[in-house]
Formats: C-alpha cells, sequence, structure tokens
C-alpha cells in the first residue's frame, strides 16, 4: 500500500524540472530525454492508481519515442484489453506529471484516490517495457521507484517493440477466459503469428522477396527473432531481407531510415539499394508504423502508406467474406483522419462500396471509431492502424458452417486472419505479414496493387512554432477555429489549385505544426504546401 512517506522520498529522486509544464497528448508524453525522469516516476503512480481503479486488472507502460530522434524518449499507458489509456484518465496524468513538488505530488495522489473512489487495498499489477534508446534504462529506474513506492506487482519485459507490449497487456489480462487472447510472452506473439501467417498462405505462394527497413529501432532484432519461427524461402516461406537492424549506435535510430522519414521525403532510404519493381517496406522506431514502396521502371518512387493498406485490407476482408458467405453477416467499414489521400476515400465509397468515417488524429480515435463496425479497418496515412473484428463477429465466423469446399477454404483465411492481424493496436510487423498474404492470394506485385487508384500528389510538412496551442482545430482537425482568419486565408489558397485540399494540425508530441497538402500535381502540391506553410509560419511567430 503507497504511504505518504514512500512516495515522497520516492519522489524525491526525480525532481520535477521547475520551468516546464506536460501534456500528456496522442502519445502519452513525449519529449528530450533528460526532462523525463519525473514523468515517468510520476506516471508509474498513475499506472498502479489505474490498476487499482480497475481492481487490480493488468495495466501496461510503455517507454518509447516512436520515430522521434535518438535524444528523445516517451511514455504512454496502455489500458488492460491492450488498448491506449482511457480518455477521461489523460487529465490525471498531466495533473501528476505537473504537480509542484514531492508534497504536491503525494496531494494530488490522494486527491485522485479520494475523488476516483479507489481502494487503498487493491494490490495493482503492471508490466513494461521499452525501445533501444540509450535513455530507456534510466528511465525504468524511475518507474520501477513509482511501483514499488506502491507495493505494485510489476513485471519488466524488457526490449520489446510497443505492440508487442500492448499484446502482453491484452493477453495477461483475458487468461483463462473466453476471449482468451494468446500466450503472454514475447514467444507466444511469434508463435500465434508464425502459425496464422502459415494458415493464410495455405496453397498459395509468394513472387519474390520483400526487403523491410527497420529504422535502426527494436523492430529489428525482433524481426529477426520473429524470422526463427516461419519457413525458411527455401523451404515454401516469404523471403524476408532485414536492413537497418543496428540497435548497437543509438544515433543511428530513425536516422535517413524509418516509416516517417519515407512516407515524410516520399523517398527510399539511402541504405535500402532496392532494384526496380522489388519489394519494400518501412517500420518506424517503436514498430507500430508500415509504410510499403517501389521504385518503378521510370525510376520513380512510388509510396504505399496507411492509406493504401487499408484499402488493400478492406478490399481483401470484403471479398474473403464474400467468398466464404459471410458478406450479408458482416459490415465493414473503414476509419480515416484528415492526412488520408482524398483519391483514397473516393476508392473506399465509390469502389468498394464501402463506409467511411473521418476522426482526428491519433489511434485512440481511430480505434473507437473502428469499433462500431463488425469488421473496422483503420489506418493513418503514416502507416499506424490496424483491423478490429466485433466479438459479434468472431461468433459469426467462428459457428458459420460452410456450404463448399471454396467456403470452407476462404472460412479458413479469414479465420486466420483474425489471429494474425494484431488487433490491439497497430503493428508493423503484423501488418506487413497481412499485406504479404493479400498480395499473395490476389497475386500481385506493388505494382499493381499501386494501381487500384491513382493518388493525388501530396506533401506534408513540418513547421516549428513557438506555442503549438494556439492552433486549434475542429471538424476531424481538418478546419482551424484559431488563430482567428488562418483557416479563411487556407481555404482561399487552396482553392486557387485543381483538387486543393489543404489544412494545418499542431502536433501532439512536439511544439510544430503539421501542415498537408494535395492537388492534382506533384509542382502544385508542393506550392500549395509551401503557401500554407508560410500562412502558418507567420501566425505562429
Amino acid at each position: 500500500m503507497a504511504t505518504k512517506d514512500l512516495v515522497v522520498t520516492a519522489s524525491g529522486k526525480f525532481p520535477k524540472p521547475a520551468d516546464k509544464e506536460f501534456q500528456y497528448g496522442t502519445a502519452g508524453f513525449r519529449m528530450k530525454a533528460n526532462l523525463l525522469d519525473s514523468v515517468v516516476f510520476r506516471v508509474g503512480l498513475l499506472a498502479a492508481l489505474r490498476s487499482k481503479k480497475l481492481n487490480g486488472k493488468v495495466v501496461g507502460v510503455m517507454i518509447t519515442a516512436s520515430h522521434n530522434p535518438p535524444e528523445d524518449n516517451g511514455v504512454k499507458l496502455v489500458d488492460p484489453m491492450g488498448e491506449m489509456l482511457e480518455a477521461t484518465w489523460e487529465k490525471h496524468a498531466t495533473v501528476l506529471a505537473n504537480a509542484s513538488s514531492d508534497e504536491e505530488l503525494w496531494k494530488a495522489y490522494d486527491s485522485l484516490m479520494n475523488e476516483l473512489s479507489i481502494s487503498a487495498t487493491t494490490k495493482p499489477k503492471v508490466v513494461f517495457a521499452r525501445d533501444t534508446r540509450a535513455s530507456g534504462s534510466r528511465l525504468v529506474a524511475a518507474l520501477v521507484a513509482a511501483l514499488e513506492a506502491t507495493d505494485t506487482d510489476y513485471t519488466d519485459y524488457k526490449l520489446l517493440t510497443t505492440p508487442q507490449l500492448h499484446y502482453v497487456t491484452r493477453c495477461l489480462s483475458t487468461k483463462g477466459s473466453d476471449y482468451a487472447y494468446g500466450e503472454p510472452t514475447e514467444q507466444g506473439y511469434y508463435e500465434k503469428l508464425a502459425a496464422a501467417f502459415q494458415t493464410a498462405m495455405k496453397g498459395k505462394t509468394f513472387t519474390g522477396g520483400v526487403t523491410v527497413d527497420c529504422a535502426n529501432g527494436v523492430g529489428g532484432p525482433k524481426l529477426n527473432e520473429f524470422l526463427k519461427y516461419l519457413p525458411k524461402a527455401s523451404e515454401g516461406g516469404l523471403d524476408i531481407k532485414v536492413v537497418n537492424d543496428d540497435v548497437l549506435k543509438p544515433d543511428r535510430l530513425n536516422h535517413q531510415c524509418g516509416a516517417d522519414f519515407v512516407k515524410t521525403g516520399q523517398r527510399a532510404p539511402p541504405s535500402s539499394a532496392a532494384a526496380k519493381l522489388a519489394r519494400c517496406c518501412s517500420l518506424d522506431g517503436d514498430a507500430d508504423r508500415l509504410v510499403y514502396y517501389f521504385i518503378n521502371e521510370d525510376n520513380s518512387f512510388r509510396l504505399l502508406d496507411g492509406d493504401r493498406i487499408a484499402t488493400l485490407a478492406a478490399l481483401f476482408i470484403g471479398e474473403i467474406s464474400k467468398s466464404a458467405g459471410l458478406a450479408e453477416k458482416l459490415k465493414v467499414g473503414v476509419v480515416q483522419t484528415a492526412y488520408a489521400n482524398g483519391a483514397s476515400t473516393d476508392y473506399i465509397t465509390s469502389n468498394l462500396k464501402l463506409p467511411v468515417v473521418c476522426t482526428n488524429t491519433g489511434v485512440k480515435h481511430l480505434h473507437h471509431a473502428a469499433t462500431k463496425f463488425d469488421v473496422g479497418v483503420y489506418f493513418e496515412a503514416n502507416g499506424h492502424g490496424t483491423v478490429i473484428f466485433s466479438d459479434l463477429a468472431l461468433k459469426r465466423i467462428k459457428k458459420y458452417q460452410p456450404q463448399s469446399p471454396a467456403q470452407d477454404s476462404a472460412l479458413k483465411t479469414l479465420k486466420a486472419l483474425t489471429e494474425l492481424i494484431n488487433q490491439t493496436v497497430g503493428d508493423a510487423i503484423s501488418d506487413m505479414l497481412l499485406v504479404e498474404v493479400i498480395l499473395a492470394h490476389k497475386g500481385w506485385g506493388l505494382k499493381e496493387w499501386d494501381q487500384t487508384y491513382k493518388d493525388l500528389p501530396n506533401r506534408l510538412v513540418r513547421i516549428e512554432v513557438r506555442d503549438r496551442g494556439i492552433f486549434k482545430a475542429v471538424d476531424a482537425e481538418r478546419k482551424l477555429e484559431s488563430p482567428p482568419g488562418v483557416q479563411s486565408q487556407i481555404d482561399d489558397t487552396a482553392g486557387k489549385y485543381k483538387y486543393g485540399r489543404a489544412f494545418a494540425r499542431a502536433s501532439g508530441t512536439e511544439d510544430a505544426v503539421r501542415v498537408y497538402a494535395e492537388a492534382a500535381t506533384r509542382g502544385e502540391a508542393d506550392g500549395l504546401a509551401s503557401k500554407i506553410a508560410g500562412i502558418v509560419q507567420k501566425a505562429g511567430a
């Protein structure tokens, strides 16, 4: 049981920087690692409170800064079912992180105990892991200090990808129930995905291999370990070539590689040296984002981002459900954000005839909206996403009796997909396997996938500002209501371009504003992005 003396004494070793204000955002807390010690300690307190409030269920804590530079780090909480922290608790994280002293921190902690009617005698349970950043082990010490001060049962899973920690958290929370998700170990994760992948691929063959850029992050060693559970290419398995998997030199993390580099720069990592039409993909630093790409015959770079993965998944799940005889019993829908390319939205609604919902940026918003469908496909354009099958959908798939050998084969593939897809959160390794299964079933390469629709040329620009808080967005973050007058300037400028669309949105993790622009040609998209960036820069000066 936490006592004032234990919490205050432990907190004293991790003093809060006097001049800093912290905000729990889309990705939890994320900043320069040397500012994080007090924050991580206080997140440990909140993790204990969250577990207590949920009657001792397992809560996860992940220490990572994903695609950020090596000198950054971050921390976020994972709820028992492997989902992001419930949104109503984000303000509690912010309150604890900003308590001005050890005494004030105890008051805030004790106040939350009373306000939320949390039992002091409930034993909290927390699991945690970190990525490969050099600051990770130091921040783990701050987390452990908080967990010991609150008499929490905890398990350190050492180095994991973010999706692996989400997986483990859900497995522990559902163990022994009708909804058991799997074996709550890293090995259990590999075995589950490998078995599902091989079932989904039964009778199908791969055309060529895939080169996977692991951003010199934790995904590198984890993907290399996973390969031990898959058949080798010589045995009919997928030929996976791993590149950018150097985790021994921390400064190489996300440097000219990784999903964010590829998506933002619209080019392949210099180290990939891919041949024309070769299948390539990139993970990000904590392996929860995935984008594909290739070099066309004319040497042009072709990106297949989260929009493309969403449309591919929706197309195939719709087809396989129909082949299994379940089309009328499963309502498939797609969730996107304002960053989704306008051409992808049109393809989903006009060609696939599926509903599309647009939400605010951030996994928590997309995930929530996706649960409204029997099968909800959600991906941000940056490559972060997954597919969620509702409990009702899973029951229908499990109980359905196929009426023919063709239906039986399709049903087995569909069941395998429900196991292959990490439904807790976006998972680059799981999503990569999903893409490879679909391409094999359809007999497609990346060029055929790319030809399903034509993307509007687009550009994403990052603008540093003094205070991102003045940029307030509405309408699923497609419009700015402040600063006053900025949105009308954006609208007027975009209206001068064919198929012009643009918006500006404050980053959830840093003092910057991201500008997205799309138009009929590459030159027009770049020009529109540049002009909107100028408007934002002036407003944020």
